[in-house]
């Protein structure tokens, strides 16, 4: 599993397209898997699972992605996980880097 945690400013609409769009453009088995959408009281969270096949580990990978804006800056979370083919530990893990390196980029 890995995972990245920051803060961005902008419109939240525009961060929201800008990872969306370039997380299903940026491979070609890339999927949306499911997304949730909440507001209440001026707050607003969405959260968006994505897969995609990891070449580099011969299998799918996921990547949960939550952004939540309470005043102005809107707190991003994502965890990426699915990468490693081993049985009690985890191994191969670069599927999942690269699956957060790609939000990283659109961030």
């Amino acid at each position: 599993m890995a995972k990245l945690e920051t803060s961005v400013y902008g419109d939240f609409d525009e961060i929201l397209k800008r990872i969306e769009d370039g997380i299903l453009n940026g491979s070609i088995s890339a999927s949306l898997e499911d997304s949730s959408d909440f507001y209440s009281d001026g707050a607003r969270c969405s959260v968006r699972v994505f897969e995609r096949y990891s070449w580099s580990g011969g299998n799918r990978v996921s990547l949960a992605v939550t952004l939540f804006q309470g005043d102005d800056d809107i707190h991003v979370s994502a965890i990426a996980s699915g990468g490693s083919q081993a049985v009690f530990w985890k191994m191969n893990t670069f599927g999942e880097e690269a699956f957060l390196d790609k939000l990283r980029e659109l961030l």
